[in-house]
């Protein structure tokens, strides 16, 4: 079964409410774990970056922005109590070392390697000792890229699921290039899809092409402030495309040409040739 992940990221808005609504819909649409992405601000931006201009509900600085994106400890222990309630798994994506270790305590049951530190060996290496299964995206990257970022998951030892990521918010349907899929099937037999469209649609026809994870971005409502809530699926779309990924399996079918009997019933109705003759 495809394993569909609801990515809530930061489109909780540093709001802890938000937050627990935003896992309330994953679940109700019947997804199988949510995500959030964990940052240290002060490491992944470099102080010009945050020193930047940048008006938000949190101050005048990218920096004032980015921190009040981000949850502590406080904040993660609510959301861990809250999905276990649920019963709904959740991870998140660390993007620097601490984050990672900082998400550790929890026992969660994947990693994930976001495309903007695909290319970061140190990461890589620290997040592959965890031997965790692990998915990573591949936005942004070339497949030499990718090959050598497999190279120190094989090299560990550790499983992992190649993501065909396009890396912008939201993706032009033609930029999409579902048919990557079977190019990093190539690589590695284990594939899946993180989207940033606006429709639901193509990741049931990722689905269709075999990959195992689909991972799409949700939001109470893409008007919301945040620059990934346009990327994102509301409620409506993605009870629709959970439904249609869970019946991708029963439309593929087995590839066995047979007459069901219900079949053949219209058949004796329709070739009356047959029963002429």
């Amino acid at each position: 079964m495809t394993l569909v992940v609801a990515e809530i990221g930061i489109n909780h808005n540093g709001d802890l409410g938000i937050a627990r609504q935003l896992i309330d819909l994953a679940h109700a649409a019947g997804c199988d774990a949510v995500k959030f992405q964990k940052r240290s601000v002060e490491i992944v931006y470099p102080p010009a970056v945050l020193a930047t201009p940048r008006e938000s509900p949190w101050g005048t600085t990218t920096g004032d922005q980015k921190r009040g994106l981000e949850f502590g400890r406080v904040e993660y222990d609510a959301l861990d109590a809250h999905c276990r309630s649920l019963g709904l798994p959740w991870f998140a994506s660390a993007w620097d070392l601490p984050s990672l270790a900082f998400l550790r305590p929890y026992d969660l049951p994947y990693n994930k390697v976001a495309s903007a530190m695909l290319t970061y060996r140190p990461f890589l290496e620290a997040v592959a000792a965890e031997r965790k299964e692990t998915l990573l995206s591949t936005g942004m990257s070339s497949l030499s890229q990718v090959v050598t970022a497999m190279e120190v998951f094989r090299a560990a030892r550790c499983p992992f699921v190649l993501l065909h990521a396009v890396s912008t918010y939201p993706t032009p349907d033609d930029m999409l290039n579902l048919r990557m899929l079977n190019t990093l099937r190539r690589l590695h037999p284990r594939v899946g899809y993180s989207g940033h469209e606006v429709s639901p649609l193509p990741s049931v026809i990722a689905a269709a092409l075999g990959a195992e994870v689909i991972e799409r971005h949700i939001t109470l409502d893409r008007a919301m402030y945040g620059s990934d809530q346009a990327a994102s699926l509301e409620g409506v779309a993605l009870r629709w495309m959970v439904d249609a990924i869970r019946r991708v399996p029963g439309y593929l079918g087995d590839g066995i040409k047979t007459v069901s009997e219900a079949e053949a019933a219209v058949a004796r109705k329709l070739r009356y040739f047959e029963a002429a003759a």
